[in-house]
């Protein structure tokens, strides 16, 4: 019998990485470092990290997404989602490893009437979308960019998390109406992650559920998924309307075409109410 197939993930204690812990333990010898295991702005740490265990793939996953927080502290939003994934890249570079590292919509300014694909020239419009375009750049032709956008899941702080939450203690809900794109759920976004590096396939994939939406309607789908009434929890309000303003501008357009999948005739994930129902009951 071969070796068994070695891959260390990067952020494996947030809520993309437990998920890829737990698609990955299943055939792979699995490493999975969290912050606190491995800080990636931390250039040695990561280099020794990476040279202990002399992966196959580093899954890069780390990343700082609070949006607002990048904003208001743009050296740290780079010294993580930028650096960081420089010292990735070179650590893995040192011991024959490809890096697969998860992106976002944001690299995209949301200007287009149509959705982004894989293709279009980035173009983004906030410290967060700056820093991630930045991860990107470090990487080579051999690795593999995963653009993904509006993740949520059973793990960690989300979207649908805070909407049932509220919604549970008959708060009202004010969620912009004018930003569309896709909602992406954690553990369907990494089994095709897993799929893309089983497979050996390199380059710039969009990875996300399927269905264009809005915030607004988002929530109502979730509101509507615990069996509550939506009309009388969430209203819809322009972005221009939030009290007080958000730091960082947020793209009004990020809906993702997921292209290259498309085109290589690779299944694509189910559209986002299924993944939504289930992870609904799961949270109930």
């Amino acid at each position: 019998m071969g070796r068994q197939r070695r891959v260390l993930i990067t952020g494996a204690g947030g809520q993309v990485g437990r998920e890829l812990v737990r698609v990955f333990g299943d055939g792979w010898h699995v490493t999975g470092c969290d912050h606190a295991a491995l800080n990636v702005a931390d250039r040695e740490r990561v280099l020794q990290a990476v040279g202990s265990v002399e992966p196959e793939v580093v899954v890069h996953a780390a990343a700082w997404t609070d949006v607002d927080g990048c904003e208001l502290d743009p050296d740290r939003a780079y010294r993580v989602n930028a650096l960081g994934t420089r010292h990735v890249a070179e650590a893995s570079r040192l011991v024959g490893a490809r890096v697969c590292y998860l992106s976002t919509d944001y690299v995209f300014d949301g200007t287009s009437s149509q959705p982004y694909h894989e293709w279009d020239a980035p173009s983004p419009i906030s410290h967060y979308g700056r820093s991630k375009r930045g991860g990107e750049a470090e990487l080579d032709s051999d690795d593999t960019v995963v653009r993904t956008s509006w993740v949520c899941g059973r793990e960690g702080r989300n979207f649908v998390k805070t909407v049932l939450g509220r919604a549970a203690a008959g708060q009202p809900l004010r969620v912009v109406d004018d930003q569309h794109g896709c909602p992406t759920f954690a553990d369907d976004l990494a089994a095709m992650v897993h799929r893309l590096v089983s497979a050996r396939l390199r380059g710039t994939y969009h990875v996300t559920n399927q269905g264009p939406t809005t915030w607004y309607r988002f929530a109502c789908d979730i509101v509507a998924a615990a069996g509550l009434d939506a009309s009388s929890l969430v209203t819809p309000v322009a972005t221009g309307e939030l009290d007080p303003p958000r730091p960082a501008p947020r793209p009004r357009n990020s809906v993702l075409d997921n292209a290259a999948l498309r085109l290589g005739g690779i299944p694509l994930l189910p559209d986002h109410h299924e993944p939504l129902e289930r992870l609904v009951r799961e949270l109930a």
